[in-house]
């Protein structure tokens, strides 16, 4: 079978049309209307699920160096979305936590984000919006296992009420 007939073909190429429409819709790393960067979105996100995390913890969460993640972190504590705390659970290295206005802007940003699915996909059955976040879990799933970095998932992934 040619390789462009594969079905690993249509999901290449349909993955560049998908990462080109979240490039058309961003600014600098942002949705419109965005309260979060990408980055501070997937910081946020990690120690949510996660708890405090040190840029060690994270470096390994991320596979990122030190450098980018200081850099990150200090963006974030600047923006009052995190702050160091000493390690909860006794160990050396300093922890970042989330704090109140992180965790509203966090919140804000996934209803606004989830608003926007629900725009895209308003005349999808739910059963097929389910089928189609239990194949990307899977997706990812696969792509974490390859890489070795696993992302911890909740139980409910909404803004918190």
């Amino acid at each position: 079978m040619n390789s462009a007939d594969r079905a690993t073909a249509r999901v290449e190429f349909e993955q560049m049309l998908l990462s080109r429409y979240l490039h058309l819709h961003k600014s600098k790393g942002r949705r419109t209307g965005a309260v979060l960067d990408r980055s501070a979105y997937i910081l946020l996100s990690r120690i949510r699920v996660q708890g405090p995390m040190s840029i060690g913890q994270l470096g390994e969460a991320f596979g990122l160096d030190a450098s980018t993640l200081n850099r990150q972190t200090a963006a974030a504590m600047r923006a009052g979305l995190v702050e160091r705390i000493p390690d909860p659970d006794g160990g050396m290295a300093r922890k970042f936590r989330i704090t109140e206005e992180g965790e509203r802007r966090l919140d804000e940003e996934r209803t606004g984000l989830v608003e926007s699915l629900d725009r895209i996909m308003a005349d999808w059955p739910e059963e097929d919006i389910a089928a189609f976040a239990d194949y990307l879990q899977r997706f990812n799933s696969d792509i974490e296992r390859l890489h070795g970095l696993p992302w911890p998932r909740p139980r409910a992934v909404e803004p918190r009420p």
